[in-house]
């Protein structure tokens, strides 16, 4: 089977090839023999016949450094009748303009597969989605009130303060228990952001790790433990964490077994779940999950394989 990709991704130039999960799906796919094609969200035009096209060209890719993937001529496809597959890659945040984007995708459902479900990227934002298997979470607060925070850091202590649609473990704040500098903190957030923010407890055990576990089409397929550098609280790769390798505890396989079924069901072929400690779930990563190519360096696996086997056998 030869499948033509489009791919909706941020710019080839600033691609890091030595982690990029977009750019080891990219390179997967080529080595299959399929077509891609890169595109730029902004470009999405929805036409007054209902047909969705956009400006892309077709991208070879290679892992060399700065060498890493040629351009060839431009060219206008119509989504829905020119490709047989659209990866939606682009990094978050989730805002106004993603949204979107899931909108004028879903149109196209029926004619192309758009891989994760536009109408479950949508619907699934990653620290909302997860509050539907509040059972595995940590206690949790949606608010913008302080003095809902404060009662709640009075009854659990220090608190980590998040923006709802955050990513990368950007803005995470750890407020200590005596809540100082908290009305200054949550007036920056108020200020910000519109939408409420996210409060949970400081959980002690994020020092042992934070495990991203990546599930394809339901199924576990491969995890790494995340821990914080130096200085740090925050355990994610972007903000200097690093990686080693981990296996699942009973807790993390009944999570996983828990939310299994429904990402299949949903269209989210491709999902990456944080779990701190071996018991607390607290995201689930829809938009632009990362973390495979840590994964197959310490395990020996292809995840971006598994990935494509999923897909073709929805196209098929």
């Amino acid at each position: 089977m030869t499948l033509k990709i489009a791919v909706q991704m941020d710019p080839m130039e600033t691609v890091n090839i030595a982690g990029d999960s977009s750019f080891a799906l990219m390179l997967s796919a080529q080595k299959r023999g399929h077509q891609i094609f890169h595109y730029d969200v902004k470009g999405l035009t929805l036409h007054a016949n209902g047909r969705l096209t956009t400006p892309a060209r077709p991208v070879t890719v290679r892992p060399v450094k700065g060498d890493h993937f040629t351009f060839g001529d431009p060219v206008k496809l119509d989504l829905g009748s020119d490709v047989d597959v659209v990866l939606m890659r682009q990094d978050p945040p989730f805002h106004v303009g993603y949204i979107t984007a899931t909108h004028l995708l879903e149109r196209i459902e029926g004619e192309t597969l758009v891989v994760n479900n536009p109408v479950s990227v949508r619907n699934a934002p990653e620290k909302v989605y997860v509050l539907d298997y509040a059972q595995f979470m940590p206690p949790t607060l949606i608010t913008r009130d302080l003095d809902e925070v404060r009662a709640f850091q009075a009854e659990h202590g220090g608190i980590v303060v998040k923006p709802l649609h955050g990513n990368g473990g950007k803005a995470i704040f750890l407020v200590p228990e005596d809540g100082s500098n908290l009305s200054a903190l949550f007036e920056v957030f108020n200020q910000t952001w519109p939408e409420p923010h996210m409060v949970q407890p400081f959980l002690p055990e994020v020092h042992e790790g934070d495990k991203r576990i990546v599930l394809i089409d339901g199924e576990v397929a491969g995890a790494i433990n995340r821990k914080p550098g130096e200085g740090e609280f925050r355990s994610n790769l972007a903000q200097g964490g690093y990686a080693e390798p981990a296996v699942l505890t009973d807790r993390e396989k009944e999570i996983c077994a828990a939310m299994g079924p429904d990402l299949k069901r949903l269209g989210l072929i491709f999902v990456g779940i944080d779990v701190i400690g071996g018991k607390w779930l607290t995201e689930i990563n829809v938009t632009s999950p990362t973390g495979i190519v840590a994964i197959d360096n310490f395990n020996g696996t292809d995840t971006p394989g598994m990935i494509w086997d999923a897909i073709e056998a929805r196209v098929g």
